[in-house]
């Protein structure tokens, strides 16, 4: 059940019931990639386009609070290296508590979907949910379809993680997106939790911003999006371009423009 507090800080990260988010938790995934060696820099600049909320793993919390120009905060719970021999086996990295002490207004933990881990997260999902319960700490789910067999941009698959995530007691799910907004819809029906989408590796302005404009078309909530945004040659232009869509319901071409970045990108 959703309490005050949980709602109230679900609007810390975001606005009116949609959301921007900018996940740069992955120096643990993959090391200080660009625009994760001055993260402060891109902090600042996210938030400064638009971003309501970023995600760090909790040691970067002292990084993070002075320049996220009074937007939100959200801590992640899990994760693994794409060095290490598994990617998809994400462990524990902290708990509720402990992001609570960092500052955080959300948690967020990751589960996939159809994978051989599959089990072990959904425990540790529950364990998340529970105590976060307890706390008034809204959860994001970061539920995807992966695994043997499993294709991640199908819709019935994606449509089973964030029912799952719903099911484990979370109050924000981000999936994978299912490449247009006819069948995303289906995604975002399958749950009355808000769905957002990930961004997955960086393509051109316009994929990016067709991309958001489809999960808007599709009823979905908006995007808990990384590299797309992190690793822009202008990170606050493109986190601007991105909330024009979300939160000003601008087309592709509005949204391009009034970020100031080329329509032809």
């Amino acid at each position: 059940m959703t309490t005050t507090g949980t709602q109230a800080r679900l609007e810390r990260i975001g606005t009116d019931g949609n959301y921007v988010i900018v996940p740069m938790d992955h120096g643990i995934t993959m090391g200080a990639v660009q625009g994760l060696k001055d993260i402060e820099s891109t902090i600042d600049g996210v938030t400064r386009g638009g971003a309501d909320a970023v995600l760090t793993q909790k040691g970067i919390a002292p990084r993070v609070h002075e320049n996220k120009n009074g937007q939100g905060y959200i801590v992640h719970l899990n994760g693994s290296t794409t060095i290490g021999p598994d990617e998809q086996d994400k462990r524990m990295t902290g708990t509720v508590e402990e992001a609570i002490r960092a500052g955080a207004d959300a948690v967020s933990f990751h589960i996939n979907v159809g994978s051989d881990h599959e089990p072990d997260q959904i425990t540790q999902l529950a364990e998340v949910t529970e105590a976060a319960d307890r706390f008034g700490i809204p959860v994001l789910a970061m539920a995807y379809a992966r695994g043997p067999g499993v294709d991640s941009e199908d819709a019935e698959a994606l449509g089973h993680a964030v029912r799952l995530a719903e099911e484990l007691g979370a109050d924000l799910v981000k999936t994978g997106y299912s490449g247009d907004a006819e069948s995303f819809q289906h995604v975002v029906e399958s749950t009355r939790l808000p769905v957002v989408i990930a961004g997955g590796a960086k393509g051109t302005d316009r994929e990016t911003i067709e991309m958001v404009r489809g999960v808007m078309d599709a009823g979905g909530s908006g995007v808990s999006m990384g590299r797309s945004i992190f690793q822009h040659e202008n990170p606050e232009a493109i986190a601007t371009a991105v909330s024009g869509v979300v939160h000003d319901d601008l087309s592709v071409d509005e949204a391009l423009r009034e970020a100031g970045l080329a329509l032809e990108a």
